[in-house]
């Protein structure tokens, strides 16, 4: 028997696949990064260009792409033999090794116990570390406790010391804990017969690897950024670090252009010879230079762990 159904003739209907993108939308999204990324860069080439400048075509010509006149009279002054550069250099990579590795073993120590149920004491201290976050002891009480109780004026844990532990981080931990290490896990160690010890070292921290990589992100790029601690706790210049370096600098070429400018002929510096505007740049570069070179060792951690705790499909 024939059967007599009209046949269709159309080609079966292709059905997009689900979170599929477009050309045009994927094109689009492209062009769109691209240009993100090109206004963040094109900033810090801008900043390169005019540190490799010289003080009186950056004046006349302004910022560019390209040097006017090709100079490296900022970073002469710089890393000259007299200039303390080097040993704030010294003091700020040292400063921010030993803090950040402070701050991680700290941060991780305190926040692993708040993320365990069993716990009795954890709301009290959760408590204890948030109560910090909304109430301090002020500007006053910080400089004397930490000169007077702490004695750390003049000393290389000065730099980093205040700054190794966070109770933000602290929070951001345990939420990180109770997010990436299930309690299955840890009971079966407990049953295998583990330690707490053992359990936290060879199953929870390799677990948790996103989050102190982020904590130690931060941790560093804080304590690289530190001047407020500085300013306080040091005097002699052979303890500081590069951002308080950069401000006395700055402000000392500040004071020899206005003597130079008052002075006139009778000054043996001249005005436009002193780098104030490229010695900036210089030192900008200078400053962010190992945070840019350092970040990609930390992007695959950091990405993984600020997106831990997000729903999924």
């Amino acid at each position: 028997m024939v059967n007599s159904s009209p046949r269709s003739t159309h080609a079966p209907r292709k059905y997009r696949v689900m979170n599929q993108i477009s050309v045009p939308a994927n094109l689009i999204l492209n062009l769109l990064m691209i240009l993100l990324c090109l206004m963040v860069l094109l900033p810090v080439w801008i900043i390169i260009a005019a540190s490799f400048t010289s003080e009186s075509a950056l004046t006349i010509y302004g910022y560019g792409f390209w040097p006017k006149e090709f100079s490296i009279t900022a970073y002469t002054y710089l890393f000259s033999s007299n200039s303390i550069i080097g040993t704030a250099y010294r003091n700020t990579v040292l400063s921010t090794l030993f803090g950040t590795i402070l701050s991680v073993i700290s941060v991780g120590l305190y926040a692993y116990p708040l993320s365990r149920k069993e716990f009795r004491f954890r709301g009290f201290f959760a408590f204890f570390s948030f109560f910090t976050m909304l109430f301090n002891g002020g500007l006053v009480s910080y400089f004397f406790v930490a000169r007077n109780v702490l004695q750390l004026t003049n000393t290389l844990w000065a730099l980093f010391l205040p700054l190794s532990f966070s109770a933000f981080w602290v929070l951001v931990m345990r939420t990180f804990y109770n997010a990436a290490v299930p309690d299955a896990v840890i009971e079966s160690a407990r049953i295998d017969g583990a330690s707490e010890w053992r359990t936290l070292i060879q199953i929870v921290l390799p677990l948790s690897l996103p989050g102190l990589a982020t904590v130690a992100l931060f941790s560093a790029v804080g304590i690289w950024n530190n001047f407020f601690s500085c300013m306080l706790l040091t005097d002699e210049s052979r303890f500081f670090n590069l951002q308080y370096t950069i401000y006395t600098t700055l402000n000392n070429i500040r004071f020899l252009k206005d003597m130079a400018a008052q002075v006139g002929g009778n000054f043996n510096v001249s005005a436009a010879d002193l780098p104030s505007e490229t010695f900036r740049m210089g030192m900008a570069v200078v400053t962010v230079g190992p945070i840019i070179m350092a970040y990609p060792f930390f992007q695959r951690y950091f990405i993984r762990g600020l997106t831990i705790g997000a729903v999924k499909g």
